[in-house]
């Protein structure tokens, strides 16, 4: 019953993803005239040169790397992407027949360009967070990532950057620059939606007080930490470092308890997207 559930909510939410990003294609890439890069931005290049609307020259191309991407990558793709890759071209016909005079809303290029970085980012979050993507340019980005070993986050802005410049062909200047800056603000936008809430902090730190910082991380923080042996390679003396993974309310907590017990304290900080552990069983219960 809870498997089922889970699917229909899965099924929900990517549809609702999906429609949030066909609306942004529509009323606000569309009308800018500003192809940022994806697989509706290359369609509206193309659409220039074909009498086809971009739902249905998304749809072709859509169907075709999938075609491929089962054919020389595999069943990696899952049933979500192929999913996606069908749904997004039918919500743009639709959009189409329902609004065939789309006219810009902010009735400024850039402008309509940041609420479409804005409203897509959202729909795309919720997409990855659903462990599923928009097809398209992902599913190249694969081919690249298989067949050139290219890491999956820089085959990405690639074929997204050479998406924009297709622009190149129909646009000004100034459109074509607006195209590849709007890519690469797209790439942040959608990295902070997805782990800007996630973010936690892995704090490192060589103290003299390690037994107070670890008593306030246990019994204030209700954090757990790892305590290791150190050598410091100047005079090789032995100390202790203790190290904490928190979030950002516990992060400003420790630091400031930090200050407060220890100025002196050696403390490094990095940012931690993803934690993969099993939760320790409560001895009491």
């Amino acid at each position: 019953m809870k498997k089922h559930l889970n699917s229909l909510i899965d099924i929900l939410s990517i549809t609702l993803a999906t429609g949030i990003v066909a609306i942004a294609v529509h009323f606000f890439m569309l009308p800018s005239h500003v192809s940022v890069g994806s697989m509706t931005g290359v369609a509206i290049v193309i659409s220039n040169f074909v009498p086809f609307s971009v739902s249905a020259i998304t749809m072709f191309f859509n169907v075709i790397l999938l075609i491929l991407g089962f054919l020389f990558i595999g069943r990696e793709f899952g049933g979500k992407t192929v999913y996606t890759s069908i749904l997004l071209p039918l919500m743009l016909g639709l959009l189409e027949r329902l609004f065939p005079e789309v006219h810009s809303i902010m009735g400024d290029p850039f402008l309509d360009m940041i609420c479409y970085i804005f409203v897509v980012s959202i729909g795309l979050a919720i997409l990855f967070n659903r462990n599923a993507s928009s097809g398209g340019l992902d599913i190249v980005a694969k081919f690249m990532n298989k067949f050139f070993h290219m890491e999956m986050g820089y085959a990405m802005s690639a074929v997204g950057m050479i998406a924009a410049l297709s622009s190149v062909f129909v646009s000004e200047p100034k459109y074509v620059i607006l195209a590849m800056l709007g890519t690469y603000l797209n790439g942040l936008v959608v990295d902070r939606f997805i782990f800007g809430s996630t973010i936690k902090k892995r704090v490192c730190i060589i103290s003299e007080h390690t037994e107070e910082i670890r008593r306030f991380l246990v019994g204030e923080l209700h954090s757990g930490a790892t305590i290791y042996e150190t050598i410091g390679a100047f005079n090789m003396e032995s100390r202790r470092e203790i190290i904490a993974i928190v979030d950002k309310n516990e992060y400003l907590k420790l630091m400031n308890f930090i200050e407060k017990v220890d100025p002196n304290a050696f403390v490094t900080i990095y940012d931690v997207t993803k934690i993969i552990y099993r939760p320790k069983a409560n001895p009491h219960a």
